[in-house]
């Protein structure tokens, strides 16, 4: 009987996705504690690939399309689901209204404890790896992606551009608007000030980092989630 009421109240308080998600993605005595929670403004383009939880279940510890900026209309913002790929949970993550996650098949993405993705934000993962360690925040209208999409060849026909994974260390805030492009690598304790271009490898913790491309900006800085 608690098991049921439970159900009815997920029900009544996010819909049919909630429920579909839950029990496409995992086992049976997972999905029954509703651990993911998905918006009734969250669109399934596609639901395909694995979901995998790496810690305790309990209700609601992964919410999807909720809360975000109050600067959006967050009931014409459409979060958008589009996954054939690896998704991974290490913990508590919440992936904010207008927020877009597409994982392509042999695409694989891992989001620490306390992940949270603000709205309008994409992760693109088209074959490679990209990994949020813990603790990490991206603010708005953030652009992840591990490809150009489109194949670069030099003069001798060799690919010049191909996908490449993307690490993002623990306790890591990207300030709105920033882009994280295939190949970057972002220490643990560190600021993407807004409006950055991240394109490689940047070293040192403690910094903020900021511009197009990103540079160091000032170091022994500490930020509070």
């Amino acid at each position: 009987m608690k098991n049921f009421l439970k159900f009815l109240s997920i029900l009544s308080q996010t819909g049919l996705r909630t429920i579909y998600f839950n029990f496409k993605y995992l086992s049976f005595n997972q999905a029954i504690h509703f651990p993911i929670l998905v918006s009734r403004n969250a669109l399934m383009n596609k639901a395909g690939g694995r979901v995998v939880i790496n810690c305790p279940i309990r209700p609601g510890l992964i919410k999807i399309g909720y809360s975000g900026v109050t600067i959006f209309d967050y009931k014409r913002s459409k979060s958008v689901w589009d996954v054939s790929g690896l998704v991974t949970f290490g913990g508590k993550a919440n992936i904010g209204h207008g927020a877009k996650i597409s994982v392509g098949e042999n695409g694989e993405v891992y989001f620490g404890e306390n992940f949270i993705l603000s709205a309008e934000s994409s992760i693109v993962v088209s074959n490679k790896r990209v990994v949020f360690g813990n603790d990490t925040l991206l603010s708005w209208n953030i652009l992840v992606m591990d490809t150009d999409f489109h194949v670069i060849r030099d003069s001798a026909g060799k690919v010049i551009n191909e996908p490449k994974d993307i690490i993002l260390g623990s306790h890591v805030w990207v300030g709105c608007g920033s882009v994280i492009l295939k190949g970057s690598i972002i220490p643990n304790d560190s600021i993407i000030a807004a409006n950055s271009l991240v394109s490689g490898v940047l070293t040192g913790e403690k910094k903020i980092f900021g511009g197009q491309p990103a540079k160091e900006l000032k170091s022994e800085v500490i930020w509070e989630l």
